[in-house]
């Protein structure tokens, strides 16, 4: 087998799934680039977002913090959330050290790539897009809301997702990742709010239907209120062929172990739980279905356990270099 380097994984997503999957990869002599959606307008972001005009850093800091490699305290520090009476209150410090590099530099990206410098970050971490976009979701009933952050609370079921402005454009360093990649992983994260956002930007979402990587899509552990309520594994899958107009994933990643029932009952006051993989509706799309014990409790939350993702996807990657690059 020829010597191709490490091999190359981009991750598209955002929310709090991607970075939890990510401390788990940047374990592994692989060569990440995460791309990271740039919809949030809520929170700490959505202010930054709406006071300074630059696309809102929230989702972007996550990642570079779960990719760094410093001192435990700095990563705290740049984590940190002010809880004041003041202007400063809900807004976190990393939030504000890119809004100000960003005005420093006078671009988003090149401020991310500065601070991947100053935190020693594995990898490349990059926006979907270097401008603001606004996500809308058209209702069964045919209403539209628009904005992230609203769109879950509003009571109806969506149809669909879109982005405005009309013009938005990938970046080229984007582009390129994922012709050169050998893994494709989607999620894990909210389904329409947090995966959606990056693969509707014009060009992204074709260049993965396009691409000749293998394409993994880890499905969430717990149905979410507002987005998926109902949804099975396969209703995930077919909710993202129907927005991009391609059959593309070729393995999807489900949990199959039972969730424990103190667990279930919080999360069922939220009206969230456990996804089914529905294993004929799967086979039926032709996907290959990977399934393990890959919950993890966390602080009360239910998460993916990062160690257990991130070896199955290493496993996964290296057979697929194997089978791509073999003499």
């Amino acid at each position: 087998m020829r010597d191709y380097g490490q091999p190359r994984i981009v991750v598209i997503g955002g929310g709090t799934g991607l970075p939890v999957l990510l401390r788990g990869l940047k374990q592994y002599p692989v060569d990440i680039t995460a791309i990271v959606t740039v919809a949030d307008d809520g929170g700490s972001s959505g202010r930054i977002r709406e006071d300074l005009h630059i696309p809102p850093p929230g989702d972007v800091r996550n990642v570079l913090a779960a990719l760094s490699d410093v001192e435990p305290l700095v990563e705290e520090m740049f984590q940190h959330r002010f809880n004041t009476s003041n202007e400063l209150s809900g807004h976190s410090l990393g939030n504000l050290i890119l809004a100000a590099m960003t005005s420093i530099t006078g671009d988003f990206v090149h401020a991310i790539q500065e601070m991947s410098k100053v935190l020693n970050v594995r990898g490349k971490v990059l926006p979907a897009a270097n401008q603001n976009v606004v996500l809308h979701a058209e209702m069964e009933d045919g209403t539209v809301i628009s904005g992230e952050s609203k769109i879950p609370y509003s009571g109806k079921k969506i149809s669909r997702v879109f982005l405005t402005p009309q013009n938005i454009r990938p970046l080229p360093e984007t582009i390129q990742a994922i012709r050169q990649a050998d893994m494709i992983v989607i999620g894990p994260g909210s389904l329409y709010t947090s995966i959606m956002p990056n693969l509707l930007v014009p060009r992204l979402g074709l260049e993965v239907c396009r691409s000749h990587a293998k394409k993994v899509y880890i499905c969430n552990l717990m149905t979410q209120a507002g987005e998926t309520l109902g949804y099975t594994a396969s209703d995930h899958v077919k909710a993202l062929y129907d927005h991009m107009s391609c059959a593309f994933i070729h393995t999807i990643l489900v949990n199959n172990e039972e969730i424990p029932e103190d667990v279930q009952l919080r999360y069922n006051e939220e009206l969230a739980y456990p996804v089914q993989y529905d294993l004929p509706q799967l086979s039926e799309l032709g996907i290959e279905v990977v399934h393990a014990d890959i919950a993890d409790l966390e602080d009360g939350a239910l998460r993916h356990d990062p160690k257990k993702v991130a070896e199955i996807l290493y496993n996964l990657l290296i057979a697929e270099t194997k089978r791509r690059y073999k003499a």
